[in-house]
């Protein structure tokens, strides 16, 4: 992937954030969109071979637009300053936990786990680990998870103990969380080595416990309801 032609390109584009700028340079958006692209497509067989889970998929398939919904929004500027991939089964779509690799000028990261998950997704996530507290705080107390994300994002967090759980629990903390996800920034210099597909996976393999986690906790909830297909 040549990355310099990405970051080049979003950097402009966050400076021209407009119509007229962007259908002037649509070839330069594509040229940079076919980079993210071919380096997705060399991510998702390798994180195949350390995610079982993960089935065959294309990068289309888990590239996000780069048009905003600016409908409800009071910033109107009409493009994402980044480009974005969610790899999970399913799709970019997915309900289940995956592996994210966002690209923005000064702002890149590769993160993972879920964000914004279904109501009764995060309450059977919250059950699991109410559940198998002993079994989920070595995953992210581990010293590999420590190292790349430091430890989960805590993006509005509750300040309560969620319904239908008890505040006297020890760990009551691990179960505020309304996203279980984690971050690791990454600088422009990172991205735009010849080793940046290597370092993510390394990454990514660090993540791959806290996934499993929440993988087994929706496959219990998809099997209470009696769905064995995977829902989007």
């Amino acid at each position: 992937m040549n990355a310099e032609i990405v970051i080049e390109f979003l950097s402009e584009l966050q400076q021209n954030n407009n119509r007229d700028w962007f259908q002037s340079n649509k070839e330069y958006y594509l040229e940079a969109k076919n980079e993210v692209e071919a380096f997705v497509n060399h991510l998702i067989p390798a994180l195949m071979k350390i995610d079982k889970t993960i089935l065959p998929l294309t990068a289309k398939e888990c590239m996000f637009r780069i048009y905003k919904d600016i409908r409800f929004s009071t910033d109107k500027s009409p493009y994402k300053i980044n480009f974005g991939a969610y790899i999970a089964r399913g799709g970019r779509k997915s309900i289940f936990p995956g592996y994210y690799v966002h690209f923005e000028n000064d702002n890149s990261f590769l993160s993972g786990g879920i964000y914004m998950p279904q109501p009764e997704v995060l309450k059977a996530i919250r059950k699991e680990i109410f559940e198998n507290i002993d079994e989920f705080k070595p995953i992210i107390q581990n010293e590999s998870f420590k190292k790349y994300f430091g430890a989960m994002d805590d993006e509005s967090k509750l300040s309560r103990a969620p319904k239908d759980f008890p505040a006297d629990f020890p760990d009551i903390d691990l179960l505020k969380f309304k996203n279980y996800f984690c971050i690791h920034p990454v600088k422009n210099k990172l991205v735009n080595s010849d080793k940046y597909l290597e370092y993510s996976i390394n990454v990514f393999k660090a993540m791959l416990p806290l996934n499993k986690f929440l993988n087994e906790a929706i496959e219990k909830m998809l099997e209470s309801k009696g769905e064995e297909e995977i829902i989007l």
